[in-house]
């Protein structure tokens, strides 16, 4: 299977290792990760402020960038998110039914990383180690968006090694949600202090997440409390072995 890595602005500007990881996870797996150089931001930031008409490009570039893979796997799923439910909506409601009926295509090959793995080659054991107490935090698109339910979760709980702890009031936003916590700052700050605290509550040694965008935000916060509580993605989890441990914010 050719599988192609849309690895997502955050991951390549900020988190690289995520993106690595999840090549690194995929290969381990017996699988080909190309990564197309000509790939550009997916335009969820634009269309989510109310910028339609320009983000209409970049969903064009998604469509010619990836319209030759067998699958796209993307290690967000505020993303894939994005590119399945906003890609056709938007290239169709500014009249161009081409590109919606490609981008439709497009993005029923476009899978977040947990989806790629369980449903599509059917794994949920990944061969990882990884020692540490974990909890997960499900975030909003992957929940409510994409309805990726507990893939994450079964892969976790196969990893050697991890030690994995229910997150109380786990299905709560953390209070990012991109330029939500810009233009409500106030309430973004008390729902990630609600969030910490719950981390906190486990014991956990490490928050995990399928988007660096809320793990971001809730490491941040983590931080400034010297919590000793690190955020490591679901990617570099999975990736880990007995060899080496992944990475943190």
């Amino acid at each position: 299977m050719r599988i192609s890595l849309f690895v997502t602005c955050l991951a390549d500007t900020l988190f690289p290792e995520v993106g690595k990881a999840t090549v690194t996870l995929l290969e381990r797996l017996g699988h080909q990760v190309e990564f197309p150089a000509e790939q550009a931001c997916c335009g969820q930031m634009h269309v989510n402020t109310g910028y339609q008409r320009e983000a209409l490009p970049l969903i064009r570039r998604y469509v010619e960038v990836f319209s030759g893979a067998d699958a796209v796997v993307v290690p967000s799923g505020s993303c894939a998110g994005s590119v399945r439910h906003q890609h056709a909506m938007v290239a169709r409601r500014l009249g161009d039914e081409a590109l919606a009926r490609r981008a439709a295509a497009v993005a029923a090959r476009t899978w977040e990383l947990s989806e790629l793995l369980t449903d599509v080659l059917g794994v949920e054991d990944v061969g990882a180690y990884y020692p540490h107490r974990v909890t997960y935090h499900p975030t909003c698109h992957s929940l409510r968006v994409l309805g990726v339910g507990d893939r994450p979760l079964r892969l976790l709980r196969q990893v050697a090694g991890l030690a994995l702890v229910e997150l109380p009031e786990a299905v709560a936003c953390c209070g990012f949600g991109g330029t939500f916590a810009v233009k409500n700052a106030d309430t973004s700050t008390a729902m990630l202090a609600d969030k910490m605290r719950h981390v906190l509550s486990t014991g956990a040694e490490v928050c995990t997440a399928g988007d660096s965008s809320c793990l971001m935000h809730i490491g941040g916060g983590l931080s400034r409390l010297r919590a000793g509580v690190r955020t490591v993605h679901l990617a570099e989890i999975l990736a880990s072995t007995r060899a080496g441990t992944g990475g943190a914010r």
